[in-house]
């Protein structure tokens, strides 16, 4: 395992891993952009097939938005193929298709991997975007991949078979027409305006200089060689027909077992359930530490999984959980030079990863909440290593305190933010950095049933 926390260095693996092909690439997305990252990676494929690496591209229908033209040129290559997972009945207008279908379409895939020549795969919590790459002015996701090497790639690959062959996944023919000339000619001066635009340029000097390169060059990347299992649901789930023996979260629980000292866990989107909340309580009573960081309102890209998680705050405090929030302002500790070539503006928390009794980690796809559990198909790694496992605990001891705030319960038994800053610790009583629209507007979401579809 490497594991890739900085977004230039997730973006210079996954770059690495195409440029280096020589026989197969499969990849598997819930979202790619047609932005600068997006369509670098696109470029990177469509070089790969021409020099004769067989290409399999499995996207997730919902999250391709003009992205159509340029999939069915590359679909058009000899050795590429594009499919696309539960995809929606229009091309234009896509939503539309949830007023007739939207037991099926609620449900989607939302693994994240690519796996080259059956020896090196990257998973994790990245789709692919500017915004998961740091190469945005607007706000940059901090998530986390891990590249592997070894025995749980042909695990991976397994997988990714049964996707690619399951009832759910369309080839792109199927659904999409091939651009008309003119359109494919517009295209192609798009692609090329893009790849000589200068931010471009400056996007892809700061990749060459990322720490993964460097440690490649040299010889000197660290990996860590423990034990990996892959765990994953079946893709049956987005169609009603996985039995619970079949869904990750099942198998998580099973691998992990009963933590006995202590759990530290991330989630941008958390919503712990009732029964979340009970066994968290219960883990507390027994003496286990649970600490969680998630998205502060301000940070979160979706207002609806707050008002879902926000109800949840006060039991999970009297509890005893340590509740962390990450704020949205910019890491102002983070070396110029690894903050991107265009200096993002603010982080939210994309990242799902939790470690256990300081000797196993889990990193991919799945949120702690109904829809991960439920509805979408996940994907992810339980890695055994201390190492790992310690860093997560470092993470929480000296650098979240920092960058997050942290909740408490005032003698009112009102919920209150402490922000720790250089010289003191603020005490704030209401959601931080928000207007009172917003507030107003989670709080009616949160009396919706609307829970289980989140």
């Amino acid at each position: 395992m490497v594991p890739l926390a900085d977004s230039l260095d997730a973006f210079a693996a996954r770059m690495h891993l195409i440029s280096t092909a020589q026989r197969a690439i499969d990849i598997q997305y819930y979202i790619w952009r047609d932005d600068t990252t997006g369509n670098l990676l696109l470029r990177a494929l469509r070089e790969a097939a021409r020099r004769g690496v067989r290409v399999r591209l499995l996207l997730d229908d919902n999250g391709t938005t003009g992205l159509d033209g340029k999939l069915a040129l590359l679909n058009a290559e000899p050795n590429a193929e594009a499919r696309l997972f539960n995809p929606f009945p229009f091309r234009t207008a896509k939503q539309l298709g949830f007023l007739t279908d939207f037991n099926r379409l609620n449900r989607r895939m939302h693994n994240k991997s690519l796996t080259v020549d059956g020896q090196a795969t990257i998973v994790g919590g990245r789709n692919i975007g500017d915004e998961y790459f740091d190469a945005t002015h607007d706000i940059t996701f901090t998530d986390l991949d891990v590249m592997a090497v070894g025995s749980v790639v042909d695990d991976v690959s397994r997988d990714f078979d049964r996707y690619w062959n399951s009832e759910s996944a369309y080839p792109l023919e199927q659904l999409v027409a091939m651009p008309g000339k003119r359109e494919a000619q517009s295209l192609a001066r798009d692609d090329t305006h893009r790849t000589r635009d200068p931010k471009t340029h400056a996007y892809i000097e700061a990749v060459k200089k990322s720490a993964f390169i460097e440690g490649l060059l040299a010889g000197t990347l660290e990996f860590y060689w423990v034990p990996v299992r892959m765990v994953s649901d079946d893709p049956g789930k987005v169609l009603g027909r996985a039995g619970p023996e079949a869904m990750l979260a099942t198998r998580l629980a099973s691998i992990l077992g009963k933590p006995r000292h202590s759990v530290d866990l991330i989630s941008p989107y958390f919503i712990p359930t009732r029964q979340g909340v009970e066994i968290f309580d219960s883990l507390a009573k027994q003496g286990v530490r649970v600490r969680i960081l998630t998205n502060a309102m301000e940070a979160t890209d979706v207002l609806a999984v707050h008002a879902g998680y926000a109800k949840y705050r006060r039991p999970l405090l009297h509890s005893g959980i340590t509740l962390f929030e990450m704020r949205r302002a910019a890491d102002p500790e983070a070396p110029k030079e690894k903050a991107g070539p265009f200096g993002s503006s603010g982080s939210s928390l994309h990242a799902k990863t939790f470690a256990v009794d300081g000797q196993r980690v889990f990193v991919g796809s799945f949120n702690f909440d109904p829809r991960s559990a439920l509805l979408n198909t996940e994907l992810g790694f339980v890695i055994e290593s201390e190492a790992m496992a310690h860093a997560m605990s470092n993470i929480f001891d000296h650098k979240i305190p920092g960058r997050a705030y942290q909740l408490a319960l005032d003698d009112q038994d009102h919920i209150i933010w402490l922000e720790r800053l250089p010289d003191e610790t603020r005490t704030l009583t209401t959601e931080p950095s928000t207007p009172f629209w917003k507030r107003w507007y989670v709080g009616a979401l949160s009396l919706l049933p609307i829970e289980h579809l989140l």
